[in-house]
């Protein structure tokens, strides 16, 4: 992976990214812009980050790159979500989670090149580029319900909609995102929703789940309980998404009720992306680990974090991208520094997210691109 860190000082922003390299094929890059100024005002610094990107796609990127997903953290969703400037290039995550540099509003950008991107009459946003389509859903909800209702709808439309693409929930969903208002409270129907759904698909302790995050956070509307970011891929090959473990730091989700992979691999010709679910620091007895330390939490954390990617074959040299949840705005300046000495390059943001357990005080999710061979598999 390639790491760069470009400083628009004339706008306050800070440019974190990541690129894959490659000489035959797709590249990938990840981004991650953080506002830095002075400006106090979220307008400003929107148009700050817009024009931020908009140079580093013109000067840095190139017209080549398509954005395949973005997300926008913002602090204050409600009152901000109407002066977001959203095109429909591709799908957009938006969710109330702050960032604790103090700004406003954070973005993550996906990008591919020389990718074709479209949206689809159901929502979804097709990707496509050789034999496979890859499909993007950003910030899917079921209005004014219970969160067990809510996440029962969520998931029977998405597989009815991947039904009609000629794919299903099991066979070729890689990632899912839960963002929950209230997670201490509304947690627990997102669990119950998902797991009646799992069984109704086939998805069991004896097949697999999929890797996902579920973790605190708010749509615009704070009527809604629930949101959902979703991505699958099409015509895989038998063997092509497989799953990490890491039994000696971590155990089975199921063990503790819950129905997610802790990491998923997708194997192309030509490279290896490796999806990290959200991971705080917990045991392979599933129990929470050095309860009330940030410190030692985060340690864990890394831990078994590295050990998902090690099962993977890879490293923190493939790290794309991280994504970091704090459950107490007061962590913020010791985690933000121990992130900074240990992966200074990596591009990072740091929110403000209930983690699902309150025992857990931070929580942290990544994808990794590692180079492959494998004739067996298409290309990406």
């Amino acid at each position: 992976m390639i790491y760069n860190n470009i400083q628009f000082s004339e706008l306050g922003v800070e440019a974190q990214i990541s690129i894959f390299p490659i000489s035959n094929g797709v590249e990938e890059s990840h981004v991650i812009l953080n506002y830095v100024g002075n400006e106090i005002e979220f307008v400003s610094q929107a148009n700050a980050l817009d024009k931020a990107l908009e140079t580093l796609r013109r000067d840095n990127l190139g017209h080549s790159y398509n954005a395949v997903f973005k997300r926008y953290f913002l602090s204050d969703s409600a009152n901000q979500f109407s002066h977001l400037k959203i095109s429909d290039e591709c799908a957009v995550s938006i969710v109330e989670q702050p960032p604790l540099n103090g700004s406003k509003i954070a973005i993550w950008i996906y990008f591919q090149q020389n990718v074709e991107v479209k949206r689809l009459d159901c929502g979804l946003y097709e990707v496509a580029h050789g034999s496979h389509r890859h499909y993007w859903l950003g910030s899917s909800t079921a209005p004014g319900i219970h969160s067990e209702v809510a996440t029962r709808l969520l998931l029977g439309d998405y597989d009815i909609n991947l039904n009609n693409l000629g794919c299903s929930l099991i066979d070729n969903c890689v990632r899912t995102w839960f963002f929950v208002q209230n997670v201490d409270v509304n947690y627990a129907g997102v669990v119950k929703g998902r797991n009646d759904v799992f069984v109704q698909k086939g998805l069991t302790r004896d097949t697999h789940f999929i890797a996902s995050t579920g973790i605190g956070g708010r749509h615009p509307n704070h009527n809604i309980t629930v949101e959902m970011d979703a991505y699958a891929v099409s015509n895989l090959a038998d063997g092509q998404m497989s799953y990490l473990y890491a039994t000696d730091y971590l155990n089975p989700t199921y063990e503790y009720g819950v129905a997610f992979e802790r990491g998923t691999c997708v194997d192309y010709a030509d490279r290896r992306h490796i999806f990290i679910s959200g991971t705080a620091s917990i045991n392979n007895k599933g129990e929470v680990v050095h309860v009330g330390n940030i410190v030692k939490q985060t340690k864990r954390m890394w831990q078994n974090v590295e050990a998902l990617l090690t099962e993977a074959q890879c490293n923190w040299d493939d790290v794309a991208h991280l994504i970091v949840y704090l459950r107490d705005i007061a962590d913020y300046k010791a985690v933000s520094e121990m992130f900074r000495n240990h992966f200074p390059h990596i591009p990072t943001v740091i929110v403000l997210a209930p983690v699902c357990r309150p025992g857990w005080l931070i929580e942290m999710e990544c994808m990794a691109i590692k180079a492959n061979s494998n004739s067996q598999y298409a290309p990406l």
